[in-house]
C-alpha cells in the first residue's frame, strides 16, 4: 500500500501534470505575468532593443525548480516579439536528424524552445553549437567513403532553453546563451495575485483572504497554486454555492490531506518516520527511502527540497535529521540532544 501511495501523482507536486494543460490560464504578455520582476524588467529592455533592430532576441536560458514559469516565459517572449514558437524537450530530440528537421522548418525570428535542455543527447548538442552561433547546420549524407558533408543556412532564430539542473548543462552549450535567468520562488503576496487572476479567468468568486489561504499552501509555486484553485473550485461548486471562502479552502484541503503549510501525507510520512522510527535521526537516504517505499533519488530531488526550505530537516554527513521546527509542527517534544552542540543532532 505504501508503495502504491508513493507512486501516485501528488496534487502538490511541482512537476507538470496533464490536468495543468486542460484550461489555459497562462499569461500571454509581460504585463500579465506576475512575479519575477527583475527578470521581467530586463526582458522588456532586451525585447524592445531586438524589435527596434529587427533582429531575433539573443539565445536565452531559464533555470530553477519546476513550476515557476519557465515555459510560460518562453511563450510570453514569443508573443511580445510577435513570432511563432516551436516547443520540444531534450529527451524528445534523439538524433541530429530530428534537430535538423525542426531547425529547417523555422521561419526568420522564430523561437525554438527546448525544455529539460540538460537532457540533450551529446551528438545533438554538438550539432546545435553551429546552429546557435552561425545559423548554419552541418549534416552528413551517405556513409563510409562516399559520405559527404552538406552545410545548410538556417533562418536567424532564438533558442530558449529551460532546465531545473543548470549544473548538468555542459559548459560549451551554456556559454552560447547570451541571456541567463534564474527563476526564484514566489512570495505569498505574488501567489495570492496569481490565484485571484486565475479565479477570474475560471469565473470563480474568491476573496483576498481565501486567495492568501491557498497561497500559504502552494509551496511557493504558481503551478501548485493554480492546481489547488481548480480542486477547490470543484469542491465549492458541488458542496457550497460556488464561492470560495477561507472555510471552503480549509474544508477542501483537509479532505485532500494537505495541511496549513502545504504538507501532504507523503511529507508527513517522511518526517514522522525520522522522528518515530529513528528518534529524530540521523538516518541514511537509502534507509529512509526503503522505510517509505520510495526511490532514493525521488526522495532527494522531489520531497526533501521543500522540507529543507521549511527548516524541517537537515542533511548532515551521517544522514537526515529532523529539526526542532518539525517536532513543533507535529506537537511533539524534541529530544534534549537536538540543540546541544557536538551531538549527532548538530546542524551543519
Amino acid at each position: 500500500m505504501a508503495e502504491q501511495e508513493a507512486s501516485t501523482p501528488r496534487l502538490i507536486d511541482r512537476a507538470a501534470q496533464p490536468e495543468d494543460l486542460l484550461e489555459s490560464i497562462r499569461p500571454r504578455t509581460l504585463d500579465e505575468y506576475i512575479g519575477q520582476e527583475t527578470i521581467k524588467d530586463n526582458l522588456r529592455i532586451f525585447i524592445d532593443a531586438a524589435r527596434s533592430r529587427h533582429e531575433p532576441l539573443e539565445h536565452s536560458i531559464f533555470y530553477g525548480p519546476p513550476g515557476l514559469g519557465k515555459t510560460t516565459l518562453a511563450n510570453v517572449i514569443a508573443n511580445e516579439m510577435g513570432v511563432a514558437i516551436k516547443v520540444t524537450s531534450g529527451p524528445a530530440i534523439e538524433r541530429p536528424g530530428d534537430l535538423a528537421s525542426i531547425l529547417t522548418n523555422l521561419q526568420e525570428g522564430d523561437i525554438f524552445f527546448i525544455d529539460e535542455i540538460h537532457r540533450l543527447n551529446r551528438a545533438v548538442e554538438e550539432v546545435l553549437y553551429a546552429a546557435m552561433e552561425d545559423f548554419e547546420l552541418d549534416i552528413m549524407i551517405g556513409k563510409g567513403p562516399s559520405a559527404r558533408s552538406l552545410r545548410l543556412t538556417l533562418p536567424r532564430f532564438t533558442l530558449i532553453g529551460a532546465t531545473t539542473r543548470i549544473g548538468l548543462l555542459s559548459a560549451p552549450l551554456r556559454d552560447r546563451f547570451g541571456i541567463l535567468n534564474k527563476l526564484e520562488f514566489y512570495t505569498e503576496a505574488e501567489l495570492s495575485r496569481i490565484i485571484q487572476r486565475s479565479a477570474r479567468i475560471l469565473a470563480v468568486d474568491i476573496d483576498f483572504d481565501s486567495a492568501l489561504a491557498i497561497a500559504r499552501r502552494s509551496r511557493a509555486t504558481p503551478r501548485i497554486a493554480n492546481r489547488l484553485v481548480r480542486r477547490i473550485r470543484d469542491w465549492a461548486q458541488v458542496k457550497h454555492n460556488g464561492r470560495i471562502t477561507p472555510e471552503v479552502v480549509d474544508e477542501c484541503l483537509l479532505a485532500l490531506t494537505i495541511d496549513q503549510l502545504g504538507l501532504d501525507k507523503v511529507d508527513k510520512k517522511i518526517l514522522t518516520t525520522i522522528i518515530d522510527k529513528f528518534n529524530g535521526g540521523p538516518v541514511g537516504l537509502d534507509t529512509l527511502a526503503a522505510m517509505i517505499s520510495e526511490d532514493p533519488l525521488t526522495l532527494e530531488d522531489v520531497y526533501e527540497p521543500y522540507l529543507m526550505q521549511l527548516g524541517f530537516i537537515d542533511r548532515t554527513p551521517r544522514g537526515r535529521i529532523c529539526t526542532t521546527a518539525a517536532y513543533q509542527h507535529f506537537g511533539k517534544t524534541p529530544p534534549s540532544s537536538l540543540d546541544v552542540p557536538g551531538t549527532l543532532f548538530q546542524r551543519d
